[in-house]
């Protein structure tokens, strides 16, 4: 896994934090003898973007700015009171160049030769200005009776790891880890399942689409339609404020009716372009490795769109759920009425959270 960072023995409290296109989520865990402690958790959500495209966080172009971010990251932090600093972070699935490889079985060392070798045929940036990590898929064995194994193979800038270390050392938290979020994702919506799982996680500017199972990232894809573009396509449809379709949206979601309807009819060509990305991935990793989907979860904060479950399962014949990620953590009571919308927008941070404990 992506860690560019020595892992601190002995602690058992980690932080969860996922920085993502518009908003930044924390959670705090601890760990217990059957499953981690959910003992805090909190975002903060920038909505500027809904104004002005470029006014967010981090955008697919890896604009972030160091200042702005560590601001935003300690006033989170102030505001929950946290009792440890050690933190895993996220990589959005745009800051990352993912690959799928396959090679035969090797020793250790063969694989750490055959990967770097590989790296300069798949990397688009030169190797020196990039940190490489792989993940393991699985192994097989090829027509020709050869012993196969399957990788994913993560490049990032290191100019992106330098900022993200700057920022949690301004913002007074010990980065001990990075990791995409895709393979965070794997684990908290799979571990232990067999089901071959296809994610959407739909944030606001962006949608990461992966397929998993048992906890391991097995494919991957990205799209830039998701969330914001249903709440712009309902302000220019309706002619209205850009705050007031996005509380329309919220609202109403894909259930409208009567006069209500004309949001549905807005927001779906945009919601279709980003099932036929989805649709995509799918057909791409069916037809390449010959397994079949067999379900779909719905992450990140378009997952609670009103509706979308029903339309996504429509459009794939398959069982579609939204993210569960507090299954594998221990919640305080009083949280429950909160977790099924809180589930898919900190999916990430959760998947983030657990990583130390598994």
């Amino acid at each position: 896994m992506f860690n560019p960072l020595s892992l601190i023995a002995g602690h058992k409290n980690y932080l969860g934090v996922d920085i993502g296109t518009t908003s930044i989520k924390i959670v705090e865990l601890s760990s217990s003898k059957e499953r981690p402690i959910l003992k805090n958790y909190g975002i903060l959500e920038s909505y500027g973007h809904l104004e002005r495209l470029n006014n967010a966080i981090q955008t697919s172009t890896l604009k972030m700015l160091d200042k702005e971010t560590a601001d935003l990251l300690i006033m989170l932090v102030k505001q929950l009171n946290l009792k440890t600093v050690d933190a895993v972070a996220s990589l959005p699935s745009f800051t990352a160049f993912m690959a799928p490889l396959e090679m035969p079985i090797m020793s250790p060392q063969e694989t750490i030769q055959a990967m770097q070798y590989q790296a300069r045929q798949f990397v688009p940036l030169p190797i020196s200005e990039v940190t490489l990590d792989w993940t393991p898929v699985g192994e097989y064995t090829n027509e020709k009776g050869n012993k196969m194994q399957r990788f994913f193979l993560i490049s990032v800038p290191n100019e992106q790891i330098r900022k993200y270390q700057r920022i949690f050392k301004a913002a007074g938290l010990n980065l001990i880890a990075l990791e995409v979020e895709s393979l965070s994702l794997a684990r908290i919506l799979t571990s232990g399942d067999p089901t071959l799982t296809l994610i959407a996680d739909i944030g606001a500017r962006s949608t990461a689409i992966l397929v998993a199972k048992n906890g391991v990232l097995k494919g991957s894809g990205q799209t830039d339609f998701a969330s914001s573009s249903l709440t712009q396509a309902i302000s220019g449809g309706l002619s209205i404020n850009i705050r007031r379709a996005e509380e329309l949206k919220k609202q109403r979601g894909l259930m409208g009716s009567g006069g209500e309807y004309e949001l549905s009819t807005l927001m779906l060509p945009f919601l279709d372009v980003i099932i036929s990305e989805v649709k995509r991935v799918r057909d791409d990793y069916e037809k390449t490795y010959k397994e079949k989907i067999e379900r779909v979860i719905l992450s990140g904060g378009g997952a609670n769109l009103l509706g979308i479950e029903k339309y996504v399962s429509d459009a794939f014949g398959l069982p579609t759920a939204k993210a569960n990620p507090f299954s594998k953590i221990v919640y305080p009571p009083q949280a429950a009425p909160l977790i099924s919308e809180l589930g898919p927008p900190f999916s990430v941070a959760l998947g983030l959270g657990i990583r130390q404990f598994l």
